[in-house]
């Protein structure tokens, strides 16, 4: 149920009246040679998402939602100065019950945590590490205006976006998102799509009101705690986001494009497919390349997922071609939602400026190879669901909150291989921060067995990850009645660290825990 305004309904748009906007490169205010140099700052903007609706205010990196693309070299040191200047108060219903929300700290308050860089702690965006406008206020861990990204990585498609403790939900929601692209001489020499047929797709949900306003829940009066709260078990919106428009549409020519195509949804999973049923050459994951292109038929990106595709659109002149989404929310064992079935619509024009001498390489990138045998420690972690004591779906990592002692430790340069052990109904998109993984395999178990006897008895083979899914991670996909084994490198840095479910209302709410990387 719905409490405060009328909202707009999905089907009162009209789809494809709107041309898919390109976020802007974000030019650097210094470059050298032994370092670049930015600065960031996060604004209130007014953003037309639909022709039909009036313009939404909005929060956005150098106020634009969503904020300019950040693209870097491989191993290029970069500094980046994040400044807050937005308003004292929240743009959405912000719920005080939440832990990390509460009163006693400011109700605005802002940390960038860059979703899959290698850095150290102090320029992870840590979520007690907030600051506010004009770092006024700072929180008790790491706070820091500059922040280091050294880029010692590969090639790969970054986001970032806020991590604030207890309201990360409500700042990206509010607009606080955007693409970090790692370049390299080595995949320019693949001779893949690039330049302007090289585009970033971030895939979001939103409900507007009919003053053209941002919807978030608001729930009524509790009557235990006395507070207006807007936790909810998850969120899902009435319109599909693409790069800020509504339900765009993108005129191509007849050649080939790569896409990169990020979830940045709150909790909405999208099933991708298009409906021309043509296959989609992918060429990427996470945190690289795959070891070859696969094609595809359709894709799952679970929130914060990325996918690197190529798709062909030669002879396919005067074509409409739409991609389509069939996940049900939740995910996997909700509903279809017909009202969001279509993303956005790719017409394909006559003109060809240019011959397409681009190509889907045969060999792309080699993936790390870990050896179970050489895993330092195995680690049995649950993701569990419980209930607050306001009656409350609350969903927690090995059964703990936020503030529960450390208790992941893993030495520096080790492998190690976590069992994560879904006892919830719902697939939880895991994100560890710093590294990145393998998914080894998912087999499906007991929960009630579990349950009663902390006993993993499985009730099947194992399943291997999907092929689109053998490749560098640093999100994978935890389903339901299934453990899933992932294995990774601890490094390069040691410290604090954190892991968390990438539903932002759970990772608000508090499926998130801290992890120390020790030396």
């Amino acid at each position: 149920m719905l409490f405060g305004k009328r909202i707009q309904k999905a089907d009162s748009l009209t789809k494809y009246m709107d041309a898919l906007p390109i976020p802007q490169v974000l030019p650097p205010k210094y470059k050298g040679q032994d370092h670049t140099y930015y600065e960031v700052c996060m604004r209130e903007c007014k953003v037309s998402v639909h022709s039909e609706l009036p313009e939404t205010t909005m929060w956005g990196y150098e106020g634009v939602f969503p904020g300019p693309t950040i693209e870097v070299e491989s191993g290029e040191r970069v500094y980046i100065k994040w400044e807050n200047q937005l308003p004292s108060t929240h743009l959405l219903p912000v719920d005080f019950t939440v832990h990390g929300a509460h009163h006693d700290v400011p109700e605005v308050r802002t940390v960038v945590h860059v979703h899959g860089a290698v850095v150290e702690p102090e320029s992870d965006g840590y979520p007690d590490a907030w600051f506010t406008k004009g770092f006024q206020q700072v929180g008790e861990k790491f706070a820091k205006r500059i922040y280091q990204y050294d880029n010692l990585m590969n090639a790969c498609t970054l986001w970032y976006h806020d991590h604030a403790i207890g309201i990360t939900r409500l700042n990206i929601y509010a607009g606080l998102a955007g693409f970090f692209l790692v370049r390299s001489e080595r995949e320019r020499c693949l001779n893949m799509p690039s330049g302007k047929y090289d585009i970033p797709l971030m895939l979001q949900d939103r409900t507007f009101n009919p003053d053209g306003s941002l919807y978030y829940p608001m729930q009524p009066d509790d009557p235990i705690s006395e507070l207006k709260t807007s936790i909810v078990p998850e969120f899902f919106g009435k319109t599909i986001l693409v790069n800020g428009k509504v339900w765009p549409f993108l005129e191509v020519e007849p050649r080939k494009y790569r896409f990169r195509v990020l979830n940045g949804a709150n909790s909405r999973f999208f099933r991708l497919k298009l409906d021309s049923d043509q296959l989609m050459f992918q060429v990427g994951t996470d945190r690289g390349l795959l070891p070859q292109p696969i094609g595809i038929k359709e894709i799952i990106l679970a929130p914060a997922e990325r996918a690197d595709i190529i798709i062909d659109f030669t002879n396919l002149e005067g074509k409409r071609i739409t991609l389509i989404n069939d996940a049900p929310a939740p995910f996997p064992n909700g509903e279809p939602d017909n009202e969001v079935r279509e993303v956005m619509q790719f017409r394909v024009i006559s003109e060809l400026e240019y011959i397409d001498t681009s190509s889907i390489p045969a060999v792309l990138e080699q993936v790390p190879i870990y050896s179970k045998k050489d895993a330092f420690r195995k680690r049995f972690l649950t993701l569990d669901h419980s209930i607050d004591k306001y009656g409350r779906e609350i969903m927690l990592l090995d059964n703990q909150g936020w503030d529960a002692p450390i208790s992941e430790t893993p030495k520096l340069g080790t492998t190690e291989i976590w069992y994560l052990i879904n006892l919830t109904p719902d697939t939880h998109p895991i994100h560890i921060h710093l590294i990145d993984f393998l998914i080894l395999d998912r087999r499906k178990f007991d929960v009630d067995k579990y349950n009663r006897d902390k006993i993993i008895e499985y009730q099947g083979p194992s399943i291997p990850p999907e092929p689109q899914e053998r490749g560098r991670k640093d999100t994978a996909r935890a389903n339901p009645n299934e453990v899933t084994r992932i294995i990774m490198q601890f490094g390069p840095y040691s410290g604090l660290y954190v892991w968390h479910c990438h539903m932002l209302e759970h990772e608000d709410y508090e499926m998130m825990r801290p992890y120390m990387i020790i030396r």
